[in-house]
């Protein structure tokens, strides 16, 4: 057991993320490389699942390209995430969006949640 976990300590990135939760709109900046090549893609959309938990958890994040609906699933700790900026808290009543996917246009906003403070 405590080999596995200090296996799993070496390969966290040890970043910190900001706390966000479902309904958020997030950007993510995502290391891609190409070839010998290296940069940085944001990718901004609205979280519509959190799963998993601890140094697993992933996130998914559904933007729209045009009129086509994109998803992206991201694991929390991955060394290829640069940095998350929250844009907009989404106030919702539910953990998993998974009905954003019928609705398209002003029907898939989602309201903003006021911070106090």
């Amino acid at each position: 057991m405590d080999l596995i976990k200090i296996a799993e300590e070496a390969f966290a990135t040890g970043k910190e993320h900001p706390e966000f939760r479902t309904g958020d709109t997030i950007t993510v900046a995502y290391r891609i490389i190409e070839g010998t090549k290296e940069r940085i893609q944001l990718y901004r959309g609205v979280v519509i699942k959190i799963a998993g938990h601890g140094d697993k958890k992933r996130f998914t994040v559904r933007k729209m390209s045009g009129t086509t609906g994109v998803e992206r699933i991201f694991p929390l700790d991955s060394p290829a995430i640069d940095n998350i900026v929250v844009n907009k808290r989404g106030k919702i009543r539910r953990a998993k969006l998974y009905y954003l996917r019928k609705l398209t246009g002003k029907k898939a906003r989602i309201k903003e949640r006021r911070v106090v403070g």
